[in-house]
């Protein structure tokens, strides 16, 4: 049976995943697309003086921040070069940190930054930025500028999980994780999972995966090594199950 690559982040970062992970691991994996989530812009900012911080911890925090101001004479940090790239596509001075919460927070105390602080992000977060920065004695305030809504994986992708081959499932956050267990249903694919954090990780229920692997580093370069090392063992798998 064919290994497959089943990638549940939502819409537009699954299609950018999915062509980067067709070209590194070649035309012997199909790759399906299956959101468990969607992103909808929203909500509004706070009064902005100018003299604010700006932080990014994904594309789309730069993207409802856009939406709802033409101001983009900000310094600001952002979690990955991937939003920093898209932040700086946008007219903003972007600092990229080392791919997480954590790396960004040593990143601003290495750098003696001062704010006030201004955290764009989703209704749904993993780490509590503003709270780090609050409890380091900072001016820090967050404005939610989108929602991760939950969306059904479809039946084509539940078809997937509970059939014979091979499955690689990357997730991304602890959220996505939860959601992609709870629509899955019964599970027979032998199922390897590549997390991008540890607390990713440890969001997959005992015993759901037949080898668990966490990224060397929080960012999409490492997801996709990741993801093709589990190919390699999953095609290695299936090999064995044909010489039998």
């Amino acid at each position: 049976m064919p290994v497959t690559i089943l990638i549940t982040r939502p819409e537009p970062e699954a299609g950018r995943f999915a062509a980067r992970l067709r070209a590194v691991c070649g035309p012997g994996v199909a790759v399906l697309c299956a959101p468990v989530m969607r992103i909808e812009l929203l909500g509004e900012l706070p009064s902005l003086s100018g003299k604010e911080v700006l932080i990014f911890t994904s594309r789309h925090g730069v993207a409802g921040f856009c939406q709802l101001t033409t101001w983009r004479e900000f310094t600001c940090y952002s979690v990955g070069e991937a939003t920093a790239e898209t932040a700086r596509a946008e007219g903003l001075t972007a600092i990229t940190c080392d791919g997480d919460a954590a790396a960004l927070l040593d990143r601003i105390a290495q750098d003696a930054a001062t704010g006030p602080f201004l955290h764009l992000r989703g209704a749904h977060v993993a780490a509590d930025i503003t709270g780090a920065l609050q409890a380091a004695g900072h001016e820090a305030t967050a404005a939610v500028v989108y929602d991760q809504q939950p969306q059904d994986m479809g039946e084509t992708a539940r078809r997937v999980l509970a059939g014979e081959g091979p499955v690689i499932l990357p997730l991304m956050s602890p959220r996505s994780a939860r959601l992609v267990f709870s629509q899955a249903g019964h599970i027979h694919a032998p199922l390897f999972v590549a997390a991008i954090s540890r607390k990713v990780a440890e969001a997959v229920p005992e015993g759901a995966a037949q080898k668990l692997s966490i990224a060397q580093r929080p960012d999409a370069e490492a997801m996709t090594h990741a993801v093709h090392d589990l190919v390699k063992k999953a095609k290695r798998l299936e090999g064995g199950k044909r010489a039998q």
